[in-house]
């Protein structure tokens, strides 16, 4: 059985990642974490029938107290990094859904975490659909030389671009150097007009809007063709068969890892 704690427990993810770890067979919540509700019962909130476990609001006492065997945390960017040495510092394992890191606390992390021997998984999308739609992207980019990204989501996301978009472009542009090739010399009207420019050359747009959880649409072109590949999120709850991939493999490994494709 395997003993797991959330952190962001009454957030949209939180609540589903709950529901989900109360559901399986092979795992057992032991700590919920968040910053409301202190000492009421996770599960009464959020289903209304109680499960015993009570929120806690201390993220180092509650790990150090009911001792799970992963962590699973969706909170935000700004504590994400320190919530992570936390967890590598206790040597609990965890999986990461929150996005915003930079690339230089990502290679502090993984150091981290190899020097402890403690697994800890980051993925900026959990969604096999996704996954699959970045992975489709980097096949697509060996036959195609210009490529765009647009990514929307819901208008309480703080960072942008998005994780996964800025994962997609690092995968393109590992099998192709230039994805703008041909373009003329462009000037911006009005700044920004062209996106954010990542990995490749790729430009990445992105907009928030209410109403929209999360899609991508990445796009090919060549000479008399456009090609598109898109994931559209209707339901949190697609996430979940990604996040239980996720927990099961850190749990039975100790080895850092960035993405979900690296162990699909």
């Amino acid at each position: 059985m395997i003993k797991v704690g959330v952190v962001g427990a009454l957030g949209k993810m939180g609540k589903e990642v709950i529901k989900t770890i109360l559901n399986e067979q092979d795992t057992q919540l032991v700590a919920a974490i968040d910053i409301h509700c202190e000492g009421e019962d996770i599960s009464e909130i959020i289903s209304g029938k109680k499960c015993g476990v009570l929120i806690d609001v201390d993220i180092e006492n509650s790990i150090i107290s009911k001792k799970p065997d992963v962590i699973i945390d969706f909170t935000q960017p700004d504590g994400i990094f320190n919530h992570v040495c936390t967890y590598i510092k206790h040597n609990i394992k965890s999986v990461i859904g929150t996005t915003g890191l930079t690339e230089e606390q990502i290679v502090q992390l993984r150091e981290m975490s190899n020097k402890n021997n403690t697994a800890c998984l980051i993925a900026p999308n959990f969604s096999t659909g996704a996954v699959l739609m970045m992975m489709f992207a980097k096949q697509a980019a060996k036959y195609f030389n210009n490529a765009e990204i647009i990514e929307l989501h819901h208008n309480q996301k703080k960072d942008a671009p998005s994780g996964t978009a800025i994962k997609t472009a690092k995968l393109m542009a590992e099998v192709n150097p230039d994805l703008t090739c041909g373009n003329c010399r462009e000037t911006e009207l009005l700044q920004g007009a062209r996106g954010a420019k990542s990995d490749s050359n790729i430009h990445i747009h992105s907009v928030r809007m209410p109403g929209y959880i999360a899609s991508q649409e990445v796009l090919f072109g060549a000479p008399g063709q456009i090609f598109k590949i898109k994931h559209d999120t209707m339901d949190r709850s697609c996430y979940m068969a990604g996040v239980m991939l996720a927990v099961r493999h850190v749990y039975n490994n100790s080895e850092f890892i960035y993405g979900l494709d690296n162990i699909m």
